[in-house]
């Protein structure tokens, strides 16, 4: 029995919807042509590397149980046109391309740069069945192109009109929409002016494009939302006391309510830079209360410090950016 076959073998038992037509097209195209790395991770069910950026970002393939989960979503059909945002090494375009045939189109948008040239080689080393083009998102933007389906492959708080306006009647986009830390799966379906939304459940993505991540882990709309987003999980598991929901939600009035023109932080920002940051002064000045919660109320846990008591180490040092998430 191949390492595919019996991986696909206990993704079914444990109840992954592994279709005949998934399970053949995934024994037929081997991921180890879209990625340099170990493929040991890929057989324990898990993310593969395949490329790491100049900045330091982690790209990589989702875990097989994902890549199931999402093809079997897609209800593909034979000859169909399908956009893909978010590359993912071309591996899952590769499988897509497979299951639509030879009068199928694939197009993957790629919004970064490094990510799309290396997509772009491994897609010409595969011997595709139909059409795979890779595109910018200026590429997508300057067309009127339309598809019957549309895989994004990171979260999106929204699914936006530009995206909207590519979808054919009768056809959908499938993506994870929340945050950083709660997101659902949704099936989005065009029909005539209506759009219709299905949940498929909950999943675990990172941003679909990090650039602003990556630039200001520090904004304030972020920061919001995730803290927001964050108190509403823990009183569903917990009750807390009523000082400190006060405590909590004034922080965010006072977060909400500072100037839109703070500076932006990135990765190359100093430790002074960051620690008179006006959102980390803020936050600082609650410490004694939320020391406790800061890596679950901010999420910046692995961006900056994760205890405030690393503010008085003297091995205290900034290490910046984020590690790609996507399952």
């Amino acid at each position: 029995m191949s390492s595919m076959t019996d991986l696909l073998t206990r993704l079914k038992k444990s109840g992954v919807p592994v279709t005949n037509k998934i399970k053949i097209t995934m024994e037929y195209i081997s991921p180890d042509v879209f990625t340099d790395h170990d493929l040991e991770l890929f057989w324990n069910d898990r993310p593969t590397p395949f490329f790491v950026t100049g900045n330091g970002s982690v790209k990589s393939i989702s875990a097989p149980h994902m890549i199931v989960t999402l093809l079997y979503h897609l209800e593909i059909l034979e000859n169909q046109n399908i956009l893909i945002m978010g590359s993912k090494s071309g591996y899952l375009g590769a499988l897509v391309d497979r299951i639509i045939g030879k009068d199928g189109n694939v197009m993957i948008l790629e919004p970064h740069n490094e990510v799309r040239e290396y997509t772009s080689k491994r897609i010409n080393e595969h011997n595709a069945m139909g059409t795979i083009e890779i595109c910018s998102q200026k590429d997508l933007l300057e067309s009127e192109k339309e598809f019957d389906r549309i895989l994004i492959t990171g979260f999106l708080r929204n699914i936006s009109e530009d995206i909207q306006f590519h979808v054919k009647d009768g056809g959908f986009v499938l993506a994870p929409i929340g945050s950083s830390i709660h997101q659902r799966l949704i099936k989005k379906e065009k029909q005539g002016n209506e759009w219709m939304d299905t949940d498929l459940g909950g999943v675990i993505f990172g941003p679909m494009d990090l650039t602003e991540l990556n630039n200001n882990p520090l904004d304030s709309k972020n920061i919001i939302e995730h803290m927001e987003v964050a108190l509403d999980l823990i009183l569903e598991v917990i009750e807390i006391e009523e000082e400190s929901l006060v405590r909590i939600r004034g922080l965010i009035s006072s977060i909400r309510e500072l100037p839109d023109d703070i500076p932006p932080l990135d990765q190359y920002s100093s430790d002074d830079e960051i620690l008179e940051h006006p959102i980390m002064e803020l936050l600082l000045s609650e410490q004694e209360w939320l020391g406790p919660l800061w890596p679950i109320l901010t999420g910046l846990e692995n961006i900056f410090i994760s205890d405030f008591n690393d503010l008085h180490d003297d091995e205290y040092s900034n290490n910046g950016g984020h590690s790609d998430l996507v399952p």
